[in-house]
């Protein structure tokens, strides 16, 4: 009888089919309209026309305006305020292009909200991170793409491939060309410190690293102490997300006394509940900076809030799924010549 092969043999390898690509399409959710909009201009296409609307008892009713069969969607959906409202949207949408024939559908979520809830440290409690997972593949999504998920293991919750974008890249690009003196990157506490340090190796600068402390769900902390040099320093603080604000100005109080310079913040998502746009404005903070992934601000933004935008970053990686490249080589993790 014939030998079977050697599966380590370095003979040819038979490649997995892979149905051809469907024609690229865009379209966006109630949650995200003007980044969609540009994520669709960068990428030289038409958004697909879609309505969602909301009756009078909260019922949420989504329809697709044109027809999808056999093409490759990308829908534009971000998870936050109304949080719940937008998810279920998400589901609605993700169910709608499954059942209209789409050949692959990718849930472009900018913030998933969600991602805070990725652990059971509490007795009796949800991991509400894990259930969305599954109910957005239940749905029928084949595929996800987000930047800066609270907890990058969540990854892991999926079955499906996820694609994890970093805001740091668009925002490191941005300071560099303030060319700040004398610039220290800072953790406002230890659970951030290698996301800082990541920011750091971008920026080419040391990494300082802030302790605190919260006590209960009421969204106000207490900063203990900042260990590293910042006196006579330039900071900016970095972090995935800020709600109240209160973190970013704790800590910027405690690095003034100090005797740090400029305090300056960097967020991926300006969640800012009620007052918190207020408290930054009057805040030490010399400037913030935050993505465009959360689009309707609950309060105007002060002169110190600067928006970057990151339709670019979402485009590039849209792309290169699409035309089945690497994601992984648009956002390269190293140090920048000097």
């Amino acid at each position: 009888m014939p030998s079977s092969p050697n599966p380590l043999s370095r003979g040819p390898r038979v490649q997995s089919f892979q149905p051809p690509q469907g024609d690229l399409t865009i379209m966006a959710g109630s949650g995200n309209p003007l980044l969609a909009q540009a994520i669709a201009d960068e990428l030289g296409v038409r958004l697909t026309p879609c309505e969602a609307h909301q009756f009078s008892e909260g019922n949420i009713f989504v329809r697709i305006l044109e027809n999808v069969r056999g093409r490759d969607v990308y829908l534009i959906q971000g998870v936050h305020s109304p949080v719940n409202d937008n998810f279920v949207e998400l589901l609605f949408w993700i169910d709608a292009l499954k059942r209209a024939s789409a050949q692959q559908v990718t849930a472009v979520i900018p913030f998933f909200s969600y991602a805070k809830g990725d652990k059971k440290d509490e007795p009796r409690v949800s991991i509400r991170a894990r259930v969305c997972a599954d109910a957005i593949e239940v749905a029928g999504a084949d595929r996800v793409l987000t930047m800066d998920l609270h907890s990058p293991q969540i990854q892991g919750f999926f079955s499906v491939p996820v694609d994890h974008l970093y805001g740091r890249h668009v925002i490191s690009d941005h300071i560099r060309k303030m060319n700040i003196e004398n610039l220290v990157v800072c953790s406002p506490d230890v659970g951030f410190a290698k996301e800082a340090s990541d920011f750091a190796k971008l920026l080419g600068t040391p990494v300082v690293i802030g302790n605190k402390m919260r006590k209960d769900h009421s969204e106000t902390v207490e900063v203990l102490e900042v260990i590293g040099e910042v006196a006579g320093k330039n900071i900016i603080l970095v972090d995935d997300f800020t709600i109240t604000g209160r973190t970013l100005i704790s800590m910027a109080e405690v690095l003034k006394k100090k005797g740090a310079n400029d305090i300056y913040a960097a967020v991926t998502h300006g969640v800012l509940s009620k007052g918190a746009a207020d408290r930054i404005g009057k805040s030490p903070l010399k400037k913030m900076f935050m993505t465009d992934t959360i689009e309707a601000q609950i309060d105007p933004l002060p002169e110190n809030i600067e928006v970057i935008p990151v339709a670019h970053s979402f485009a590039a990686a849209i792309r290169s799924i699409h035309d089945r490249t690497s994601v992984s080589t648009l956002f390269p993790e190293k140090r920048p010549k000097k």
